[in-house]
């Protein structure tokens, strides 16, 4: 970094970073504004965004004194503004509305609306410039080689906050690609680890949703269970980080301690390792060149006494061979991917589906749409909302024959 670039970087910090949450009220909104509240001073509350719960939403936004309030389903609108009276926060609803939260002038948006909802508010985000911390998996899952043309069409400094990419970001610190050998990241390995495939036939919602370590929605949760997660981030380092497919892996680490591996040309190995709380990667993306403080545990060594790390099993966990194939197989199958497991994910919470056929779901409507045509290269997001449309007609239609 330039000598101007640092003095920029402490001008902006001798004043409160004007700040945007979108999906404030999930988990990695609420740790966010953790945050916020444990840095008095140093953030200024832009706009903030939920999808459906007035409530929570109204009461963040008068603790932060934001200056914007919104919600993605309009019938709660008078939910949020009956919760706002007698306050100065503007107050608004709809999809048009989250987009134009994402373009209001602000230094960095915190892009962490869940699923394929977050894709225009996310993209709006970053075609104004800006540092978008990212969140949201679909923009770089479904839509990766769209949207990190519009990161570089529009000059935005996107930095990642899942836990994993944020220490493979670390790890690689402006590292000549050329010298990167494998980044690799981490796995639990969820609560079904351990698990024969005969007992996984039986499991349960509620057994699913018990993650060993992290704290997390439940759709995330599940994908965790299944090691589609897993997938998912390989998806996304493929778009994030200088390398190709064959350089991307992951390993199961039960302690989930380190969060990423990076293996140079060289034989050095550099891990970033921290303790499993979302609030120390967003803490990064929020400060970034510079360090804040963050109320997480610290780590204790000695403590844990041992760290250990197992190969993944893709025939007990094929979801995790599912992604990697859809990567491999590039256009918009990572878009059909993320479509069927959002439906797999909801009819298995619903009760409608089992466990282990999730990832069955999945890969009979990737056949499905490669057979149709659906799986093409992408020019634009329409291309990958539509997409994305077909192939959660495609899955549904599919789950026919699991009820």
């Amino acid at each position: 970094m330039s000598r101007n670039a640092v003095a920029k970087v402490r001008e902006n910090s001798a004043r409160p970073m004007r700040l945007t949450v979108l999906g404030a009220t999930g988990s990695v909104g609420k740790s966010t504004l953790d945050l916020v509240s444990h840095s008095p001073g140093r953030f200024e509350i832009v706009a903030l965004t939920a999808q459906s719960n007035a409530r929570e939403l109204a009461a963040l936004a008068r603790l932060h004194n934001a200056k914007l309030a919104v919600i993605g389903d309009e019938k709660c609108l008078p939910d949020l503004r009956e919760a706002l009276a007698g306050t100065s926060i503007l107050s608004a609803a709809g999809a048009d509305a989250l987009v134009e939260a994402a373009l209001m002038p602000a230094d960095c948006v915190l892009a962490a609306i869940v699923g394929a909802a977050g894709l225009r508010p996310t993209f709006a985000a970053a075609s104004r410039g800006g540092r978008v911390a990212l969140a949201n998996k679909e923009c770089l899952v479904s839509a990766g080689h769209v949207f990190t043309a519009e990161v570089a069409r529009s000059g935005a400094e996107l930095l990642p906050v899942d836990s994993e990419h944020s220490a493979a970001f670390q790890a690689l610190a402006g590292a000549n690609p050329d010298t990167i050998e494998k980044i690799v990241l981490t796995a639990s390995g969820g609560p079904f680890r351990t698990w024969q495939r005969e007992a996984l036939e039986s499991v349960t919602p509620e057994q699913a949703l018990k993650h060993p370590n992290w704290s997390m929605g439940s759709k995330i949760t599940i994908d965790s269970a299944t090691l589609m997660n897993k997938g998912l981030e390989l998806i996304e380092a493929f778009h994030l980080f200088p390398v190709g497919v064959d350089a991307l892996d992951c390993i199961v680490h039960p302690q989930s301690v380190v969060h990423c591996l990076v293996s140079y040309v060289d034989g050095s190995v550099l891990a970033q390792l921290g303790a499993p709380d979302m609030r120390t990667p967003i803490a990064v993306a929020l400060a970034w060149p510079e360090r804040m403080v963050a109320p997480t545990a610290k780590l204790d060594l000695a403590k844990l006494g041992s760290l250990t790390f197992e190969a993944p099993d893709e025939e007990r966990f094929p979801a995790l061979r599912v992604a990697r194939e859809a990567l491999h197989r590039g256009d918009t199958a990572p878009a059909v991917l993320n479509a069927a497991n959002e439906i797999a994910v909801g009819a298995f919470l619903g009760g409608k589906l089992k466990f282990l056929d999730i990832a069955n779901l999945v890969e009979h409507t990737l056949e499905i749409a490669e057979r149709q045509g659906a799986i093409a290269p992408a020019s634009s997001l329409d291309d990958v909302l539509a997409v994305d449309d077909c192939a959660r007609q495609l899955a549904e239609e599919a789950l026919q024959r699991y009820v």
